[in-house]
């Protein structure tokens, strides 16, 4: 692996709201996700309702991770188990990288988590049990309803990339971001 980028930038809340949040469509996307990888906690249908989240704050840190291969890994073309072993190993690094966004949370800040949340190997929503970390358990951006691939090309400027027949995307970027400035 080659080296990870952290990348931030602060928006308004209630700009990012009316450009990138339709709650509506992304939790369709979300459950349909869920339908096929497993229930999880901190994906829609929720028992509250996500704007009372976004409209308590007034700011929107988005927190980027990215991830670029190595040459070497770039050149490299995986069998699917090997393929899928590797982001494996990608998907449980969100574990540690959202120490960082933890780190930042306050009274008046809240964490959100870099995508779908995997800190448990199987999730206990998927059992009708409650979440065993709520703790640390946060939301995400895509939960929440932002769409996140659009607002990182127009924000950031990157794409996001998937693997494909065998390859490694030429990085990775896990999006997670901090809620400030409580109203």
């Amino acid at each position: 692996m080659s080296e990870i980028k952290k990348i931030t930038v602060d928006v308004d809340v209630e700009q990012f709201y009316d450009d990138y949040v339709d709650f509506e469509k992304v939790s369709k996307l979300c459950i349909e996700e869920q339908e096929m990888l497993g229930y999880n906690w901190n994906y829609p249908p929720f028992d509250f309702d996500v704007d009372d989240v976004w409209n308590s704050y007034n700011k929107l840190k988005i927190i980027a991770f990215k991830i670029d291969f190595s040459a070497e890994e770039l050149e490299h073309t995986f069998s699917d188990d090997e393929l899928n072993f590797v982001l494996k190993r990608f998907e449980r690094l969100k574990v540690k990288l959202m120490n960082d966004i933890y780190a930042q949370e306050s009274e008046d800040a809240l964490g959100l988590y870099l995508g779908k949340c995997n800190m448990c190997m199987r999730c206990t929503r998927e059992f009708g049990a409650p979440c065993k970390m709520p703790f640390k358990m946060r939301y995400s951006i895509e939960s929440l309803g932002g769409e996140v691939d659009r607002a990182i090309e127009e924000i950031l400027g990157y794409k996001i990339l998937y693997a494909h027949d065998g390859k490694l995307p030429e990085y990775l970027i896990f999006v997670g971001g901090l809620l400030y400035d409580k109203k």
